[in-house]
């Protein structure tokens, strides 16, 4: 791993004025960061230094042509309160999946996941130890060449930080099918996890909370008929005692935790369906009283269920969450799998000292 990875540690820790019982998701942020630079074609000058502001030209072409990706991750504590890093290696190739698309450099996985876990090495006391709360990893990369001109930049900056977090959501969701806007189009950038992804959904997302909806369920940009994503999220729904989730055909973004949530389905004896999944369809299942539970998965939300689906004024009431029997057995297996306490048969955890091959 990386033998040469500078540390210039803080003077004093910040974590003496965080109350761990009451953490704002997104807001309270760890004393350290790594950063490593892509110059000459090779990454190189790999350091941790404090989280601090970072000094950059008005003019670099991140700011001006969006060549920006990121992931999101997770660290947690197992019962005897040793750290454990979930499926760091999936972010990994996701994220170079995404650099390929914006014609960025793949991070290679010493400065990726190496750097990560000098990182967490460096402010491991920052991982929550209450059950419910986590440590969200946020890696990124973005261009910094100084041009004001439409080409793919030469130089580029990966960072790494961390913050201390507890829920993402603290209640079902109420969400709104969108039918004036989309998220993503067939050959584009959608199953990317690119910034300006996220940029796009803004708008109708204000508009959809001024409605007093939490969230928008986003359908395929072509024909507005299937549904994709919601927010954030990969999408599941429980037909009978069939779990279906949208197919990723290029506008879906391949989630880490639906990825875990489809393995852990099989291991469950679940009956899985990944395919196309048109929004009359889930309707036609709700009016037959076949559609028994619906959620969000993510790094941030986990598995959020989803309580009412609202459709051109039409409003969907879906079963209490305590008697979906299904969602919370995978919600537990997974939590079970991710804070040590049931074994790992998919090997996802990693420990601080171990060795990445």
């Amino acid at each position: 791993m990386l033998s040469n990875i500078k540390i210039n540690r803080i003077s004093q820790s910040n974590i003496q004025n965080v109350d761990f019982d009451n953490i704002p998701f997104g807001k309270v942020f760890s004393d350290h960061m790594f950063i490593a630079d892509y110059r000459d074609g090779k990454w190189c000058d790999p350091r941790i230094v404090p989280y601090e502001p970072i000094a950059m030209s008005p003019a670099i072409s991140a700011l001006h042509y969006g060549q920006s990706i990121f992931e999101g991750m997770k660290a947690y504590r197992n019962p005897e309160g040793k750290p454990l890093l979930f499926r760091p290696e999936a972010n990994h190739k996701r994220m170079n999946k995404s650099a390929e698309r914006l014609c960025m450099p793949n991070i290679t996985k010493d400065f990726f996941i190496g750097g990560l876990l000098e990182l967490l090495k460096v402010d491991e006391q920052w991982i929550p130890k209450k059950d419910g709360y986590s440590l969200y990893i946020r890696p990124f990369m973005f261009a910094i060449d100084e041009y004001v001109g439409i080409r793919p930049s030469e130089s580029y900056r990966f960072i790494i930080f961390t913050c201390p977090v507890g829920s993402y959501y603290t209640a079902p969701l109420n969400v709104k099918v969108s039918d004036n806007y989309v998220r993503a189009f067939p050959r584009g950038t959608g199953y990317a996890k690119v910034a300006g992804n996220y940029a796009a959904g803004m708008l109708p997302l204000k508009f959809a909370r001024q409605e007093g909806f939490d969230q928008l369920v986003w359908l395929d940009g072509k024909e507005m008929k299937y549904v994709e994503e919601s927010g954030t999220m990969n999408l599941f729904f429980q037909i009978g005692d069939t779990l279906v989730t949208p197919i990723a055909e290029g506008t879906i973004l391949e989630g880490i935790t639906r990825d875990s949530i489809l393995k852990l389905a099989k291991d469950l004896g679940v009956k899985v369906e990944v395919r196309k999944l048109s929004i009359e369809e889930v309707f036609e299942a709700y009016n037959k009283g076949k559609l028994k539970d619906a959620f969000g998965t993510g790094t941030a939300a986990t598995i959020a269920p989803i309580q009412t689906i609202t459709y051109k004024g039409f409003r969907m009431e879906l079963p209490p969450v305590e008697s979906r029997s299904v969602s919370l057995k995978l919600h537990h297996a997974l939590d079970a799998i991710r804070t040590g306490k049931s074994e790992d048969p998919h090997g996802w955890m990693i420990k601080l000292n171990d060795k990445i091959s």
